[in-house]
This record gives C-alpha cells, structure tokens and sequence, in this order.
C-alpha cells in the first residue's frame, strides 16, 4: 500500500470517531439551547398568569391562538411543602383536535395568593420530536462527514503529492541507476532539510557503490589478464608431456582431466574478461547486424554439435531484424542463447525460435522455472551443467544493458522463454 493511500486511510479512520464525538457534542448542546428557550418563555408566561390572578385580574384565554396551555389547581400547605417550587419536564400531552399524543415541555410551579391559599400552575407549550430531531441531524452529519472527509483527503492527497515529489523523483532515480552506468546526479532540487539530508545520504551511497564497482571490475579485468600467460604456459606443458614422454594410462588420463579442467577455467577467464570489457565500454564498433541472419547460422552450428541429442529446432518469423551494435557482441548474446536452450533441453526435446520486428524469443522444454529475480546474476546455476560457468545469461544481459537492448525470462506451459526486445527508440 503507497504511503499517501496509507494516509488517507488513516485520516479516514481519524475522522470517523472524531465526526462522532462532534455530533453527539452538538445533539445534546442543541437540546440543551431549545430548552434553555422554551423554559424562557414558559417562565415568562407563568409569570404573567400569576401575576394576573394576584391582581384579579382576567386571565389569558387558552383559544387566544397561542401554542401554549395551562392549568391552575389549589393545593395544600403540606403538598406546596413537599414539592419543589419549579420544575420543568418533558412529556406526552394529548392534543383532542389532532388526536395524538405530542411531546411539551410543561413547567410546574407553586404560588401562594394574598389569603395564603397555595395553587399549582402548570404550563405547557409543544415541544419537538426527539427522534426526528436526532435522525436530521444523523442524517445531515453523515452528508457533512462525506464532504468533509473528501475534502480534507482531497487536500491531503494534494499537499502530500506535492511535498513528498522530492522522495519520487529520488525513488525513481534508483530505479534508474546500474553500478558502472552514466547517470544524471542525484536530484536534490528540495528546500525541505529532511529530504535534502535523504538525497545526500544517497549520493554518499552511490559513490562508495561506485567505487567499489570501480575496485570490483579492475581486479577482475587484471586478474583475468594476468591468468592469460600462465594458464597458457600450463596448457602448453600439458600438451608438450603428452606429445613428448611416454605417459601410463593412468597417468594420461589424469593430464586429459586437469586439461578439460584447465579449459573450464580458460572458458570462464575469457568470459570475465569479456564482462569487463563490456562494463569498460571497450566495442565502441557498431554496425548494423542482422540478427535473424545470425540466429539461422548460430542454431545450424549448434544443431550439428548437439545431432545425437535429437534436439528439434524451429525457426520462425520476420526474415530480418537489424540491429545496430557490435558484431563480435552479437554473435555472443545470440550464441549464448541458443546453447543455454540445447544445454538445457531435455534429449528429443524442441526449441522454438521466434523472430519478430522488435524482438527475439527463445525457448525450450523445462520441467521447473528457474528463479527470475536471479537467473541473469553471474555464477547463477539451477542446475550443474558440465562446463556450464554460470556466466552465459550473465553474459547476455551485460550486452543487452549495454545497448539497452530489454533481456526477460519467464516460465509458461512448461517451456524456459528467454526474450530480447529492441527499444523503438534504437537506431
């Protein structure tokens, strides 16, 4: 989940009690001010009533057209002893024009006239429906909930979106970077310290990434020189021993061993060699190369080398795709290919080789897939071949990154598929 969706989920869930909270607050301190006025005016109304019928006075008449009704009844010492002066009450009254029961707020109050006789009066005006009341304001809060909430993530998303562009573009900077590449410098176009501190933090990691890429290729270019000559010399005796003296068996079938052992090892010093040559930018020769001219030889030399394994291959599609690179570099990434597939097919197994405007696809019988995240890493084996280096697919991506050529693997229908794709941006 992205950081700004983890956000607005956080801010929805945030706003949800707290909205609830704010409208429970607002229910009661409403009621609270309804009541506070109608006990206002009911006041005011007994006072005038008592005061009238102190003064003998007439009384106001309940068809006045006002909302409000009262009752006067005498009681005695002992009932106005025992009861609170005022009081106020929420109740049902029962109102005989609609025939309902409707909700009033009733005050009740004790008075007492000249003569010492104690009345109870009662006043009464309609009142509201609770429930409607609390199913309005449920209702209009959820419609002000929902525009407040998408607001505030709209506005959030926005700010976010905003602020955090500094930590996109670096993120999309790394995904950018290769070890050894040419790169733009690290964005750190920002005035927030914090993000200023991230993107220098990477550029520190960069240049020490570098340099050790730097310290990692030159041992291996010097090593894999230095061994040229002495694995030479080592191959040269080993031929001169046999050619010269009169090995037993035995001793002739050790020489052959540590000879197919010294080729593996010449084959793999070649192969870092050429890796980092290729990592040097040394094949600045660029040509146009027909690259399905080059997949019919290289896959008619090694359907020769691997006849007895009755290996089907079949080639089809577009009759050329040119594309602009060095030949030498060509003919390994197309090599590789194609001997990766027979090494790796089962005996009787097919190939199938698919060529089309914009890409080269490459695939054989497999059992199982290999690892996708790792299968281009140099010395990756599934499996242990017989002088397999581990180096070919390593080989093959090396180039394509080269010349920014796309190198892929999947595994479907039981079938390894390895495919080239020529940008369209190639010239």
């Amino acid at each position: 989940m992205k950081l700004i969706t983890r956000i607005a989920l956080r801010l929805t869930l945030a706003l949800a009690p707290l909205m609830t909270l704010w409208a429970v607050l607002f229910y009661f301190t409403m009621i609270e001010e309804i009541n506070d006025e109608m006990d206002d005016n009911l006041e005011a109304y007994s006072e005038t009533i008592i005061v009238r019928m102190l003064n003998h006075r007439e009384l106001p008449s309940l068809d006045s057209g006002s909302n409000n009704s009262y009752s006067i009844e005498p009681v005695d010492s002992l009932y106005a002893a025992t009861h609170d002066g005022i009081v106020y009450s929420d109740v049902e009254v029962y109102i005989p024009e609609r025939e309902e029961h409707e909700p009033a707020r009733v005050l009740t109050t004790i008075f007492q006239d000249a003569k010492g006789q104690y009345y109870q009066l009662r006043v009464a005006s309609p009142s509201f429906e609770r429930d409607e009341l609390g199913e309005a304001i449920l209702k209009w809060l959820g419609l002000i909930y929902l525009i407040l909430l998408v607001t505030v993530i709209v506005v959030t998303l926005l700010v976010l979106r905003r602020s955090m562009r500094p930590l996109y573009e670096l993120l999309q900077w790394l995904d950018r970077y290769l070890p050894g590449r040419k790169h733009d410098p690290v964005p750190n176009n920002t005035n927030i310290p914090e993000f200023r501190r991230l993107n220098e933090a990477a550029e520190k990691a960069v240049e020490r990434s570098e340099h050790l890429f730097e310290q990692q290729k030159n041992f291996i270019g010097n090593a894999s020189h230095e061994l040229q000559t002495p694995l030479a010399v080592i191959g040269n005796r080993i031929e001169w021993i046999v050619d010269n003296t009169n090995p037993t068996e035995e001793q002739l079938e050790q020489l052959v061993g540590i000879n197919h052992s010294l080729s593996h090892i010449v084959k793999l010093n070649k192969t870092l060699l050429l890796l980092t040559k290729i990592d040097n930018g040394q094949f600045p020769e660029v040509s146009d190369v027909d690259v399905a001219t080059m997949v019919r030889e290289e896959a008619s030399i090694y359907g020769e080398i691997y006849e007895e394994r009755n290996i089907k291959c079949n080639i089809s599609g577009a009759e050329s795709l040119v594309v602009p690179m060095n030949r030498t570099l060509a003919i390994t990434l197309i090599g590789n290919l194609i001997r990766n597939a027979y090494i790796h097919s089962p005996e009787g197994g097919s190939i199938d080789i698919t060529i089309n405007f914009d890409r080269l696809e490459i695939s054989n019988d497999g059992t199982a897939a290999l690892d996708a995240e790792r299968v281009f890493d140099r010395f990756y084996r599934a499996t242990k071949r017989e002088g397999s280096t581990g180096l070919g697919l390593a080989l093959v991506k090396a180039i394509g990154d080269y010349y920014s050529l796309g190198v892929e693997y999947h595994f479907a229908d039981n079938r390894h598929i390895f495919t080239i794709i020529r940008p369209k941006n190639l010239n």
